[in-house]
């Protein structure tokens, strides 16, 4: 951008000091520097993870006058926003294609409470700012005032031997030094300075010896001006360089002005030149920018084709395939996030090919899922089928036909495959009970008549009485263990009884919860093999859930900047998640004395 020379406040009677053309380009200048911080804070903001986000808006915030970055926080907000809103609407997609109505969507996604709270807490810091600055606004309106009262009186009301020299030097370093005013304020006290300025001229031009002392000194700050301006055409940082240079230029238009008519078009023309070689570096800057631009666009499109090729594999993909698969895109998803910005031109293409190539194998993936639940769904109307055979026939006495039946059974339930993992643990509890009444029956039939089934009965009837009565209280772990064992050593009771069996380990559960125990803690005796087995399964499908607890507690820790047990927002997570640590050791142990007999 090539320099144009300053209008030059001249002190010879009749001329004024016209600041008119100085506001001029202030107000072109301040325009410039408002579009450079924009493409600044965009280039600043591309790229960048929600994460590191989210960290940058934890640092503006925390920083000294944050309020004063509400370009680069908007910028930070917006960008977060929009991650927020594609990943939100990725997830819709994944429901969608998995055959679920827009009805059945309710993804809340787990940064967005995070966002929110961030954006109120820098409100209230901008809003502190501006108040601070509103009242910064006024002391310095005052200051300046103050200034220009004291310029008035220097050419008015001077007593005799007042050194102007210096006097005019403090005025310009308390008018340089004065801050910020309103800018509705700004142009009538800036003129106002400069036409008292002005009027100090015209007096200073009937004294001869400080108006040289003026010029020497201001043609002194000129020559250290352009000294700086020389070192900026050799400075690695082009865009420190382009700052600096606005900077000196303020300072020639304010406090290098006047010197002598022999020095000052030489001077100005020296500076001049300077100032358009390093303007000319802009070009160097946008070289460095466009090659830097070009390396991340090669980078982001090489990663949309490594996950192409994810999509369409080679041999059938299975089970295993696709969550390798996850795995190796969320990394990628991660590095394309962390690459720097690409030529503006195709930024939304690249962009957009990006999000696309995500749909794709979502899809994909969507696709293979909803085929493998159809298989599960149809292996568990097999189970089911077999579940309802099993119950028709489990309370017959047709001894001949039943056994072999139910071996059959029980051999078809072996080679179905997987169900639906929600359905599981239901479908393998009813056909075990109906397999289990049938060969209780059937062993009680040719049981010996040795058991006194009544006397079982009474038995049973005063351990749940006893269990009943057991309260939250030291020791009471130990006495329904005791309880539970002494149970499981007594025999059947008569058919039209066994309902107290429900009873009992209705009453159990309450008395456990109670006593805040878990099934894993009681050390139970007399069990069978059947009942060891179960209780066994029980106990690992357990662990798998709080070990899935224990996960999700912790990559939530990730979402924070400062993810220490001191942080007070974590202090409860973190309490919570050794707390789930202990219950999944004790678990462990529990069941590795269960499987071992120990």
């Amino acid at each position: 951008m090539p320099v144009q020379e300053p209008e030059t406040p001249k002190p010879a009677t009749g001329a004024s000091v016209n600041n008119n053309t100085a506001t001029s380009e202030e107000e072109n200048t301040a325009a410039e520097k408002n579009q450079e911080e924009r493409h600044a804070a965009d280039d600043e903001v591309s790229g960048l993870s929600l994460t590191q986000i989210f960290d940058r808006m934890e640092k503006v915030i925390n920083s000294k006058d944050g309020g004063a970055d509400f370009k680069l926080f908007a910028k930070l907000r917006d960008e977060a926003s929009r991650i927020i809103h594609d990943e939100t609407e990725e997830k819709k997609q994944e429901l969608a294609s998995a055959g679920n109505g827009e009805e059945d969507f309710s993804y809340e996604h787990p940064s967005k409470a995070k966002l929110s709270g961030l954006s109120n807490i820098y409100r209230e810091k901008q809003d502190e700012f501006h108040r601070k600055q509103e009242e910064e606004h006024a002391k310095n309106m005052e200051t300046r005032q103050a200034v220009i009262e004291r310029l008035k009186n220097l050419y008015t009301n001077s007593e005799v031997g007042t050194n102007f020299f210096r006097e005019i030097r403090e005025i310009k370093e308390a008018w340089s030094q004065a801050g910020q005013v309103p800018k509705s304020e700004f142009k009538l006290l800036n003129n106002n300075y400069f036409h008292h300025l002005n009027q100090f001229y015209q007096m200073l031009d009937m004294n001869k010896e400080y108006l040289e002392q003026e010029y020497a000194h201001n043609l002194e700050k000129r020559e250290h001006i352009i000294a700086r301006a020389r070192e900026l055409e050799n400075e690695p940082s082009v865009q420190k360089a382009l700052n600096e240079l606005q900077y000196l230029h303020k300072l020639w238009k304010e406090e290098a002005e006047p010197v002598a008519e022999e020095f000052r078009e030489k001077t100005w023309q020296l500076f001049k030149e300077i100032s358009n070689r390093v303007h000319e570096r802009r070009a160097e800057l946008s070289s460095q920018i466009e090659s830097e631009q070009t390396a991340n666009l090669e980078k982001k499109n090489g990663i949309i084709e490594q996950i192409k090729k994810l999509v369409q594999p080679e041999k059938d993909p299975n089970h295993n395939y696709w969550q390798n698969a996850i795995k190796q895109v969320e990394e990628l998803r991660t590095e394309f996030l962390k690459t720097g910005s690409v030529p503006r031109k195709i930024s939304n293409q690249n962009w957009n090919d990006f999000k696309q190539v995500l749909r794709t194998f979502n899809n994909r993936k969507n696709e293979f899922y909803k085929g493998l639940k159809n298989s599960q769904q149809h292996n568990l109307d097999e189970k089911l089928k077999l579940i309802e055979t099993a119950k028709a026939h489990m309370n017959t006495e047709d001894w001949e036909t039943a056994i072999p039946l139910f071996k059959k059974l029980q051999e078809d339930w072996k080679k179905i495959g997987h169900v639906p993992r929600s359905m599981t643990n239901k479908v393998w509890d009813e056909f075990r009970n109906a397999c289990n009444v049938f060969f209780e029956n059937y062993r009680a039939k040719n049981d010996s008549g040795g058991d006194n089934w009544k006397e079982n009965y009474k038995k049973k009837k005063a351990l749940l009485d006893e269990l009943s009565e057991v309260q939250e209280a030291e020791g009471s772990v130990e006495k329904i263990e005791q309880i539970k064992n002494s149970w499981n050593s007594i025999g059947k009771v008569p058919r039209e009884k066994l309902s107290i069996n429900t009873d009992f380990n209705r009453v159990l559960r309450e008395k456990m919860k109670l006593n805040k125990i878990h099934d894993y803690d009681l050390k139970e005796e007399g069990l069978s093999e059947n009942q060891v087995t179960d209780k066994a399964r029980k106990i690992k499908n357990q662990i798998a859930d709080l070990e899935a607890e224990i996960v999700k507690l912790e990559n939530n820790l990730g979402f924070f900047h400062n993810p220490t047990p001191e942080n007070p927002l974590l202090k409860d997570t973190y309490k919570k998640i050794e707390e789930k640590k202990s219950q999944l050791e004790s678990m462990k142990q529990s069941l590795h004395h269960m499987i071992t007999g120990e």
